[in-house]
């Protein structure tokens, strides 16, 4: 069930792979299909938010669900387009066990005209036990395609 993903999709993945936001997290994509897509972060001091617990930070978590989602839509367009987020609504289960890389994994659910729906969760070892669950809404700026 192996689909070649269009050239113009390999080079958004490594492109959203070298974002400043995750270059600076020492994370990385894992995939980007019409599947999905997963990104990883590896534990690190610089993503802690409570000194005394070790815990990773909440917007660490919440910005690499936004990336991810949109690197899930990304996965389900036939070309290529500008996304912007319009809504992200995000649900911590638990904190994040200090030590332990976080992992992203998203769906899109829906493309309409204008707007991708997207589902996922941010968890660590098991995919079943999250850290944070997610639902947003994404802009497709069809008017900025370049025909």
């Amino acid at each position: 069930m192996s689909e070649t993903p269009p050239d113009w999709l390999k080079i958004a993945s490594r492109m959203m792979g070298q974002t400043p936001f995750l270059a600076s997290l020492d994370g990385e994509v894992v995939e980007v299909s019409a599947r999905g897509a997963r990104s990883r972060v590896p534990y690190g001091p610089k993503l802690v938010g409570d000194p005394d617990t070790g815990v990773v930070h909440g917007g660490v978590i919440t910005g690499l669900l936004d990336h991810t989602s949109g690197m899930a839509v990304m996965g389900v367009l036939r070309e290529p387009l500008p996304i912007a987020t319009l809504d992200l609504r995000i649900d911590y289960m638990k904190p994040a066990v200090p030590g332990e890389d976080i992992i992203a994994e998203c769906h899109c659910l829906k493309v309409g005209h204008d707007v991708a729906f997207v589902r996922g969760s941010a968890y660590q070892k098991d995919a079943k036990d999250p850290v944070a669950i997610c639902t947003g809404t994404f802009m497709l700026m069809r008017s900025a395609k370049k025909e």
